[in-house]
C-alpha cells in the first residue's frame, strides 16, 4: 500500500492530545464539525496547511495525555493521509491504526523533512521518502493494512464478518 502527500511539520515532542483537540469541543461528533478545532490549543494556524492530501511529521511521544479519538478522526476529516513521527503515544498511535489513520515511525524521515515536503510512504516495503531520499521504518503487516483499506478496524470487522 502505497501513500503520498505533501508536509505540515510539528517539530515540538511531547505534544499533547489536550493541545491538538481540547475538551470543551469534546461533545461534537460529527467530523466534519470537529475539523474547525483541530490544533486549537497548539497553533490554528496549522489547519491553513491542511490542503488535500497531508503528510504530518512529528516529533517524540506524539499523541500523549487524553485517549482523545476526536484527535484522529478530525485529522481524517482535515485531509492528513498519514503520520511520519519520531514516535507516538502509545493510546494514541493505537486509536489512529484503529481509525484508518497510518502512524511510522522514521525518526531520520522527520528530521529530513521540511514544510511543504513531498512524502511517499510504502507501507509493504517499510520505506518512507521524503523529497527523493528514502528512509526505512518497520513494515506494516497486511491485516493492518487491511484495516487502513477499509477505513479502520470496525468497517474491517465488518467486511470480514460479511
Amino acid at each position: 500500500m502505497k501513500l503520498s502527500g505533501r508536509a505540515v511539520v510539528i517539530r515540538q515532542d511531547d505534544v499533547d492530545t489536550d493541545v491538538l483537540f481540547p475538551g470543551q469541543f469534546l461533545n461534537i461528533t460529527d467530523v466534519e464539525k470537529m475539523t474547525p478545532h483541530l490544533f486549537e490549543g497548539l497553533d490554528p494556524s496549522l489547519r491553513d496547511q491542511l490542503v488535500g492530501d497531508t503528510a504530518l511529521v512529528v516529533g517524540s511521544n506524539f499523541g500523549t495525555g487524553s485517549s482523545r479519538e476526536h484527535v484522529p478522526q478530525a485529522m481524517s476529516a482535515s485531509g492528513i493521509r498519514f503520520l511520519v513521527g519520531k514516535g507516538f503515544a502509545r493510546i494514541f498511535y493505537r486509536n489512529c491504526i484503529n481509525l484508518g489513520l497510518p502512524p511510522v515511525v522514521a525518526p531520520e524521515a522527520v528530521d529530513a523533512a521540511q514544510a511543504g515536503s513531498a512524502i511517499e510512504l510504502d507501507l509493504d516495503s517499510g520505506i518512507v521518502t521524503v523529497d527523493g531520499r528514502t528512509f526505512p521504518f518497520a513494515p506494516v503487516p497486511s491485516f493492518m493494512q487491511e484495516m487502513f483499506r477499509a477505513g479502520g478496524l470496525i468497517p474491517w470487522v465488518r467486511e470480514r464478518r460479511a
